[in-house]
């Protein structure tokens, strides 16, 4: 549980400046405060209830649930009997009840510096209602769903929202995906209308999105399901001839006018005449708070994506609530997450949380190398952001350039910064605190999960004194535990499986569809628990450290070693840039240690280097962590989200050139690559 006391040695706090004003500005605090939620978690989430719209209030218990399958079918049920709609809290009571009408929503900032666009609060309700009619028009109502494929532009959370305000469910399909991956999420999900763009530039890539779309769903015509309705919206192309010109995105100052757009009138439809005809007027649609709210897929350890389904007022509310306090969200913030919205954390983080609390945020259609390593910098000065979100793969990335392209920009602005996605590496977290922050900002490393909706581990900035590569404490409504293989929860400083013991609103609710799946993955393996799939270690101190995925986690001669702990200590090394470790069978150990690494530039490798590395992980981490095979790794297997593939770097180390789909891979030259590297006995 929480510690009386936290630790005054070896931690960093939040400056006197921003715990004066902060919402949660104590330690203490904090713990009252959490001991309340999971006390009393019907008068801790009621309290929260009361600053929304609901058009019929709940009955009954306010959180309802069993996580037992011993006991029967796993549900979670948050404010049943109540009604209300998402889009109209986000939206129309912000511009109506909280007269933030001309409040910035959103500032969009394309690809290409220059490409901007300012969306206040009003504009984004006239442009939603507008959309929601559209959809109606096409006949979509709700409980349907609704497949999105589109780049990071303003009109993506235009469809996303405009779905919620009739009811409609929205699946979001990352547009880094491939054509494959889209069809499949169509199909699961049962698609009725698929709203994509023509395409986007990735920094200097062009994505000819409108094609993948196409490919899409001529694969799904080609298993039998039909779905005869695409949206497009033009981002890049000219109009098609049948069509008027113009447009309210921005103009884009690399627009490709001779980019070819597939056009089929039998299915085809064009956002920009649909829309103009459109009222925009819409009476939002009352849902119920267990109703659907979205599906989002995740990989899952078969292969198959998941369909996690989130519902309506659970998830509202605890997006709102971790925005505001794990953000320290104030009004005059201007707020800037790094994320794609085809992730749990576009979501959450950039879509749902921020326009529950009314926030200004920035929406980036770029990459941080683009045209040069300092845009995000740039960017921050040019928005005056004050709260900074991004992934440990976009730290690392950027460390490799030194400090000077980050302290060309002032920075002043930044009050507190925030990581997610993966563990981060204490060198990465100093790096980020140090350099990025000035020393002055606090960092929140939030462990979540598709499945969690919203933070469940994280600092909050002026309460928590932070330990770098440390997740920290529970939010409110959660309570973690460890257990070992037999499924007893450890007490102390401990290392095992990471569960929860009881839902927070936020939680989803199944996998579409796929109830037993729902159940095998999550809750079979230790009846009673949440099973998040990751390992965790608990110090000393009581703070709580994500040692990586369990399937990243490796038996070696009997002990259980992390593999997220080994890359830590390679990184560490000022010739690592960025460093992946994965299994290899043994036949004495069980498992050998295989650690891919890439090099700083101008670094070469060579065995002088390798010594080096093992004596720096044998040091760090003991004797038995030794790593048995280092190999130079030029480039490592990511998805376009930035994700290292370790399924596909197990299949290398082991020389099995079976690797299953690798479509989503964002460069697969350099898996031969790799292959040709490999080392194939131990030095």
């Amino acid at each position: 549980m929480i510690p009386d006391k936290v630790p005054k040695e070896n931690v960093f706090h939040a400056d006197e400046e921003l715990r004066k004003e902060a919402h949660v500005n104590t330690f203490e605090k904090y713990k009252e405060l959490y001991l309340k939620s999971i006390q009393s978690p019907d008068e801790f989430w009621g309290d929260i209830a009361k600053d929304f719209f609901w058009k019929t209030p709940h009955t009954g218990e306010l959180l309802e649930y069993n996580f037992d399958v011993t006991k029967g079918e796993i549900f979670i049920k948050f404010m049943e009997g109540a009604s209300t709609n998402i889009c109209y809290n986000l939206l129309d009571r912000n511009v109506h009840e909280k007269k933030l009408g001309n409040k910035v929503a959103f500032y969009w900032e394309g690809n290409e510096p220059g490409d901007e666009l300012t969306v206040t609060y009003r504009e984004l309700l006239q442009r939603v209602c507008q959309f929601a009619n559209v959809l109606k028009s096409q006949g979509v109502k709700k409980g349907d769903r609704v497949s999105i494929y589109m780049p990071m532009v303003v009109e993506l959370v235009v469809a996303m929202l405009a779905c919620v305000r009739i009811g409609a469910v929205h699946s979001i399909v990352f547009a880094g995906f491939s054509a494959d991956s889209l069809s499949e999420r169509i199909m699961d999900s049962q698609c009725s209308l698929l709203i994509t763009a023509d395409g986007f530039y990735r920094g200097d890539k062009l994505i000819n999105l409108k094609v993948l779309a196409d490919e899409a769903l001529q694969k799904c015509r080609g298993r039998g399901f039909l779905l005869n309705k695409c949206i497009m919206l033009k981002h890049l192309s000219k109009p098609p001839e049948d069509v008027s010109a113009g447009s309210q995105s921005p103009p884009a100052k690399r627009p490709c006018p001779d980019l070819e757009v597939p056009w089929n009138p039998d299915v085809d439809l064009c956002w920009l005449t649909l829309e103009s005809a459109a009222s925009d007027e819409c009476e939002p649609e009352w849902c119920k708070s267990e109703d659907p709210l979205f599906i989002l897929y995740t990989s899952g350890s078969t292969g198959k994506p998941k369909g996690v389904l989130h519902t309506v007022s659970g998830y509202m509310l605890y997006t709102a609530t971790t925005f505001k306090l794990v953000f320290d969200y104030k009004p005059d913030d201007v707020y800037w997450c790094t994320a794609d919205i085809g992730w749990i954390t576009g979501h959450s983080y950039i879509t749902y949380g921020p326009l529950a609390n009314g926030a200004t945020s920035v929406l980036f259609e770029g990459v941080p190398t683009y045209p040069d390593v300092g845009r995000m910098w740039d960017v921050v000065d040019k928005y005056q952001v004050t709260k900074f979100y991004t992934a440990p793969t976009a730290i690392r990335l950027l460390m490799k350039y030194g400090s000077e392209p980050v302290q060309r920009y002032k920075r002043g602005s930044l009050k507190i910064l925030g990581t997610v996605g993966e563990p981060i590496n204490p060198e990465a977290w100093q790096w980020y605190y140090t350099v990025v922050g000035d020393g002055r900002c606090p960092i929140v490393d939030t462990f979540w999960q598709t499945e969690t909706g919203g933070h469940v581990l994280t600092p909050l900035p002026a309460a928590t004194p932070m330990k770098p590569g440390s997740a920290t404490f529970p939010f409110f409504g959660v309570v973690p535990a460890i257990l070992n293989e037999s499924g007893e929860e450890l007490e102390g400083p401990s290392e095992g499986y990471l569960v929860f013991k009881q839902p927070w609103p936020g939680v989803m609710r199944t996998v579409y569809g796929n109830q037993s799946r729902f159940e095998t993955t999550y809750f079979k393996k230790f009846p009673g628990y949440y099973v998040t799939g990751d390992g965790c270690r608990r110090d000393k101190d009581g703070y709580y450290w994500i040692t990586g995925r369990i399937d990243d986690m490796l038996n070696v001669s009997g002990h259980l070693l992390s593999t997220a702990e080994v890359e830590s200590a390679l990184v560490e090394h000022q010739a690592v840039a960025e460093a992946a470790v994965v299994g290899r069978q043994h036949p004495v150990k069980g498992e050998s240690l295989y650690c891919f690494v890439s090099l700083t530039e101008g670094v070469t490798f060579d065995h002088a280097l390798e010594v080096e590395l093992k004596k720096q992980v044998r040091e760090k981490i003991g004797a038995i962590a030794t790593p048995d095979f280092i190999q130079n790794a030029p480039g490592l297997p990511k998805t376009r989200s930035g994700k290292i593939m370790r399924r596909i770097l197990r299949k290398i180390a082991c020389g099995e050139r079976d690797l299953g789909d690798i479509s989503t891979l964002a460069d697969s030259t350099v898996v031969e690559q790799l292959f040709q590297n490999r080392c194939c006995t131990a030095v």
